[in-house]
């Protein structure tokens, strides 16, 4: 969410960063924002003068009485009268429009960073480096689920008796190494510094207009009925959420949060054969990675996060490669996005893991997060977000890389103090 004053001095830049998103319906979204806003002032302008007239008048009612002036007295006070029925008008009318500036405003798309790709879609996202040599062994790989029910740590039809498609059983070897991912990524995040946090599983609906786009959120969360409550899709939801109204001091930031947190989305639309299994589920676990800091450190902070899941995936033998997310595949909030993806030897590619973003103050904005210097100013912080490791798409890369000839997997040096000391899973 960019700000209306913003707008309103470069509706031209607004524009252009529309049509960068390869969204021109809403290009009138701005002209008609610009006349509610005008409209908006104005009403407030005339509010403020009739109330500036009404105390003049009240004072001259004062001095008439006590001059004996009645007749003239009540003169005015049928002009005080007349003006008090216009300005609760205007009054009723101004939260109104302000509440339909505020909407338009909510679904024009946040200015991209100079340095985004132009691209439709995430067909034209841009390969920016990769880390560690992609191998594809001699022997065939069989599909994620396969693997793990090689392991009897995989039971899909039960779930589906008890809840549906898009859920799982892990169970055994495979539930531990899940457990155990999730701990080592824990405590790999706070060796770097992020203090440790489990966040509400719940948020109100202020929470979530405020951290996400109209269609996000209508793809992803799942509403309590009869309440004012929704399920995250994410930990970053409710961690940015913690400061909604807060003002920070300027020398508490940065605050470096790191959290655990089951995930809940629908996961809208059809998918394809290789989004079976547990690729893409409506529940999940997930270490998340968030920063609230000062816009002028933002860039060096989205550099650092994307490097931590980097790093956590190289320590695991896995290698990725990071993928710079083009104009069109950037959601409304965000200012600049990078994706991190896993080799999958199986399919011969990359595939997603995690997604690094850089949020500017769009939702500190909506939420009203700002920070206070030592002058005692006041300015909105900047917020970033990046997956530290997402169970069980995670495993998928993690099995199929250190899978062995004969059906075994190898468990890297760094995860075995939490699998027991186990070196390998071995077939059941």
């Amino acid at each position: 969410m960019i700000a209306i004053k913003f707008l309103r001095e470069n509706p031209d830049v607004v524009k252009q960063n529309i049509k960068n998103k390869f969204q021109d319906s809403k290009l009138p979204l701005v002209d008609e924002v610009i006349e509610l806003d005008a409209r908006s002032r104005a009403i407030k302008q005339e509010a403020d003068d009739l109330r500036a007239k009404r105390n003049t008048l009240s004072k001259q009612i004062g001095a008439l009485m006590a001059q004996g002036k009645k007749e003239e007295a009540e003169e005015v006070k049928k002009q005080v009268a007349a003006q008090a029925s216009r300005l609760k008008e205007l009054e009723s009318l101004q939260p109104e429009v302000d509440s339909k500036v505020k909407e338009i405003m909510m679904v024009i798309p946040n200015i991209i960073d100079p340095s985004v790709p132009i691209g439709k879609d995430d067909s034209e996202n841009v390969e920016i480096e990769k880390f560690g040599d992609p191998v594809v062994p001699d022997f065939e790989i069989p599909y994620h689920s396969e693997i793990m029910e090689s392991l009897n740590g995989l039971d899909l039809d039960s779930a589906r008796r008890v809840a549906g498609n898009g859920f799982y059983y892990l169970m055994g070897d495979i539930a531990r190494l899940h457990s155990a991912v999730i701990s080592y990524a824990r405590d790999f995040m706070i060796d770097r510094g992020f203090t440790y946090c489990i966040p509400p599983y719940m948020i109100r609906s202020n929470v979530v207009t405020g951290v996400m786009s109209f269609a996000e959120m209508d793809a992803m969360m799942y509403k309590i009925e009869g309440e004012d409550l929704y399920l995250i899709g994410t930990s970053e939801h409710s961690m940015i959420g913690k400061f909604i109204d807060q003002i920070i001091p300027e020398d508490q930031l940065p605050q470096t949060l790191t959290s655990y947190s089951p995930c809940f989305r629908k996961e809208k639309g059809a998918h394809g054969i290789e989004e079976r299994g547990v690729y893409r589920i409506h529940q999940f676990e997930k270490q998340e990675m968030i920063v609230v800091c000062k816009p002028e450190e933002s860039k060096m902070w989205f550099d650092k996060l994307w490097k931590n899941t980097v790093d956590l995936f190289r320590s695991l033998d896995i290698p990725v490669r990071t993928l710079e997310c083009c104009s069109g595949d950037l959601a409304d909030l965000k200012v600049k996005s990078l994706d991190v993806e896993a080799w999958s030897p199986r399919q011969k590619k990359y595939f997603e893991v995690g997604s690094c973003s850089n949020l500017g103050d769009a939702q500190a904005r909506r939420l009203q997060i700002r920070v206070k210097d030592s002058n005692g100013n006041k300015y909105l912080a900047h917020t970033l977000n990046n997956t530290v490791v997402a169970p069980p798409r995670m495993l998928i890369a993690f099995l199929e890389n250190n899978l062995q000839a004969d059906g075994s997997v190898r468990i890297p040096e760094v995860l075995r103090p939490y699998m027991g000391g186990k070196e390998k899973l071995e077939k059941k």
